[in-house]
């Protein structure tokens, strides 16, 4: 039987795109393109302009309001009976419903957490004619959402989240811990760091995907010191990249500042240390590239999880004002780099850069 493969996302955090294309860039690798296989994101086709709207209000609560969004997420989690509560969501519904007809998938892979209630209510109490698959971006905080509706497998992305579904009446033969589904690229790239040498210096990654307002102060304090090499993104935001350049100027300091990039894989292997929120995608990518990480935003709720597998398997810490980022950077390098090298080792033994690939693989042996 033909695999026919279909990948469901939602751009209401990136981890969930993330994770997306990285399960669909890891299926034409393994099959060689042999398998058919769509990504949709289902409400960005059925709201358009709505959907566009509802992102930024999403992303305005979790940076502007993040405590009344934790309140949020925190009475999400004591729901029960998801799909009889979808009702609303009609058109998302109808789209959704179209697709299955015309694509006849073999199996359905949701990376956001509505779709398994949405099928749910498609089909009506019947059993769907493809298996179902959910794959979890979250760690360890992993909301009610996620588990409430019928699914064949679950994916997570490690032990402590499997035993955190486990708790929550997963049944764990249908839970497989295959990693983060992060880009084949840094699979692909392999090794790429050099030891931590002052003389050299130390590679430092900062990502400005939020807390924009105290960037320019934490740059400043970071190129104070010439052995730290900074490396800043700034994403596609031309306003942040200008303010950044104008700060470079007026401080007549070398560093580099990065927009849109698509080598990502390759910055965080040759970096020693990332500097950067809690997001999913973000805490995923860093720790299949092995580099350790400084987390200066939590999301309460939904990135609680994340800061603490990154904080309780000593891969790295939160600082999330300027001088606690410069006191733990240099906490990190200091006594021959005694501190960063206890949290490479440590973020090594969760880093599973195939994971992509490893997913491919199970799904096309489904």
């Amino acid at each position: 039987m033909e695999n026919r493969i279909l990948i469901l996302t939602a751009g209401f955090g990136e981890g969930h795109n993330s994770a997306a294309r990285g399960i669909r860039d890891g299926l034409a690798e393994v099959s060689g393109g042999a398998a058919t296989v769509e990504l949709h994101d289902i409400f960005a086709e059925a709201y358009g302009v709505a959907n566009d709207l509802a992102r930024k209000a999403y992303l305005a609560a979790i940076n502007r309001a993040p405590r009344t969004w934790g309140r949020f997420y925190n009475w999400l989690d004591r729901q029960d009976k998801f799909a009889p509560k979808m009702g609303w969501l009609f058109l998302a519904k109808a789209r959704l419903a179209q697709l299955l007809l015309r694509f006849q998938p073999t199996a359905v892979v949701s990376v956001y957490p509505a779709y398994p209630h949405l099928i749910e209510s498609i089909m009506g109490g019947a059993s769907a004619p493809f298996r179902q698959v959910v794959c979890i971006t979250d760690s360890i905080t992993v909301n009610a959402i996620w588990l409430g509706a019928t699914a064949d497998l679950f994916l997570v992305p490690n032990e402590l989240t499997a035993a955190v579904v486990e708790q929550r009446n997963v049944p764990r033969e249908i839970v497989r811990t295959l990693g983060f589904p992060v880009s084949p690229k840094f699979a692909e790239l392999g090794e790429r760091r050099r030891a931590p040498n002052a003389e050299q210096g130390y590679q430092i990654l900062y990502m400005i995907n939020a807390g924009g307002r105290v960037a320019p102060e934490v740059i400043r304090r970071l190129t104070s010191s010439p052995e730290f090499k900074l490396t800043v993104t700034v994403g596609r935001n031309s306003r942040l990249q200008q303010a950044i350049e104008n700060l470079r100027a007026e401080l007549r300091r070398n560093f580099a500042i990065i927009g849109w990039a698509d080598d990502m894989p390759r910055l965080m292997l040759e970096s020693h240390l990332l500097i950067s929120k809690a997001g999913g995608a973000t805490v995923q990518e860093t720790i299949a590239a092995k580099c350790p990480m400084i987390i200066n935003q939590v999301v309460p709720g939904q990135e609680e999880g994340n800061a603490r597998l990154i904080v309780e398997t000593g891969s790295g810490a939160i600082a999330t004002d300027s001088d606690a980022i410069l006191q733990t950077v240099r906490r990190a390098f200091a006594d021959g780099a005694r501190v960063w090298r206890d949290w490479s080792v440590n973020i090594a033994r969760l880093s599973r850069p195939r994971a992509s690939l490893e997913i491919a693989e199970m799904l096309l042996g489904l």
